[in-house]
């Protein structure tokens, strides 16, 4: 009888200790889970989110933040879809995406990083460095194809475009084009970078690209008489001047809010500045 009793206790016990251990270990997993963070979004807005991530896991041991890019439209549909805790978009969420989020139980929250414009880039030689809104609308639509239309050299333009998924395709789409489509000869790239290299490359090219991603292999065009510059986005002078974006599902917590508030602080503001945006006094709306 004390035997089997004994036995019992043993048992009771080794479940007790097996119930500790499984606990512990969901907790362990549970923190894991916490230092985790997944970011996805806009190729514009990637640089900023990648060093605000290398400087914060610097400083937080342990912490493991996931940067992709994939475009504006990606990284939204990815928080719809909760394969992402942050996205990134250089555009402001559609009614419809929001709609859809909605649908899904996400509830999307935007806080401002930085301000950013989008400039027009041509080769260094060419003589035409001042374009209307309508001039660019009309070169992008197919209505010139020759700058010598616009008192530029005797030379085909070359129109470089960004994929529909980009951000910074949209918010030109709704700046410049005004509902037009882009004319179906035009070089179709993937990021900003890319449309730096090309243009810098071909000099009958346009392009369009983040202000962050302008290089000194190319030159921006004034815009309506504006240059692009950190003073004339930062006072909306500018005519494509735009914010960037950070979308959670509702307010951020955890180690996504303070990832968040560490891009705001003073320290990430001048990362912002460092990777060629511009800053923000106010970023949580």
């Amino acid at each position: 009888m004390q035997a089997g009793n004994m036995m019992g206790i043993v048992n009771v016990s080794q479940r007790f200790l097996a119930s500790i251990v499984l606990v512990l270990a969901l907790s362990c997993s549970d923190t894991e889970a916490r230092k985790a963070l997944t970011i996805k979004g806009s190729t514009t807005v990637l640089p900023v989110v990648q060093i605000g991530a290398e400087v914060f896991m610097e400083r937080h041991p342990g912490v493991d933040i996931s940067v992709q890019g994939g475009g504006s439209g990606v990284g939204i549909a990815s928080l719809i879809d909760g394969t992402t805790h942050i996205a990134t978009s250089s555009r402001k969420i559609k009614k419809g995406e929001t709609a859809r989020a909605e649908a899904a139980g996400v509830h999307p929250f935007e806080t401002i990083v930085a301000m950013d414009g989008i400039a027009l880039a041509v080769h260094p030689s060419n003589g035409k460095d001042s374009l209307t809104t309508v001039q660019i609308r009309d070169i992008y639509t197919g209505r010139i194809s020759n700058w010598r239309v616009i008192g530029g050299d005797d030379r085909e333009i070359v129109v470089i475009s960004r994929d529909t998924s980009s951000g910074t395709f949209e918010a030109f789409e709704r700046l410049v084009l005004a509902g037009k489509k882009v004319r179906p000869d035009a070089l179709v790239t993937a990021s900003n970078q890319v449309v730096n290299m090309t243009v810098a490359q071909t000099p009958g090219a346009i392009g369009y690209l983040g202000y962050g991603y302008l290089s000194d292999k190319v030159k921006a065009a004034r815009i309506d008489g504006v240059r692009c510059s950190e003073e004339t986005i930062r006072s909306g002078r500018y005519p494509l001047s735009r914010p960037l974006y950070i979308y959670t599902d509702g307010r951020p917590t955890g180690m996504a809010e303070r990832f968040i508030d560490f891009l705001l602080s003073e320290e990430g503001q001048r990362l912002v500045q460092e990777q060629g945006f511009i800053g923000i006094r106010k970023g949580r709306l």
